[in-house]
């Protein structure tokens, strides 16, 4: 699969957690359904994961936790907010930059239908 395919399959397990769960939870509890929801659907994933940044060569250390990283391809972060603003949308694209990888959902279970509260960033490389 590639990143688009999994973008799919993440995005329906997002709105099959807001389906059971609704909205108004902490975001601690739409990463632990999504951990489930994931495992139910196989696809493969490693949570909280932490990444680490450089400075003029030298390491920062963790730079930051990625919620998810799925399939290897993939940076997922959660949001339960009243509404992501371009901050949130720059932070995925360093994160993305970060980690040399090429997509990034940041996904915001607040606001109903969260399908609709997806954005989709892409890291050029």
């Amino acid at each position: 699969m590639e990143e688009n395919d999994f973008s799919r399959e993440i995005i329906g397990a997002a709105v099959e957690v807001q389906r059971v769960l609704g909205t108004g939870l902490l975001e601690s509890a739409y990463c632990a359904a999504l951990a489930i929801e994931f495992s139910e659907r196989n696809l493969h994933f490693a949570q909280e994961v932490p990444i680490s940044g450089q400075y003029k060569g030298k390491t920062l250390g963790v730079a930051y936790r990625a919620d998810f990283i799925v399939e290897g391809s993939v940076i997922v972060e959660i949001k339960a907010i009243e509404t992501t603003t371009e901050v949130h949308r720059a932070q995925m694209l360093s994160y993305l930059r970060l980690t040399g990888l090429k997509l990034g959902l940041l996904i915001n279970f607040h606001e109903f239908p969260v399908s609709k509260n997806v954005s989709r960033l892409v890291n050029r490389l």
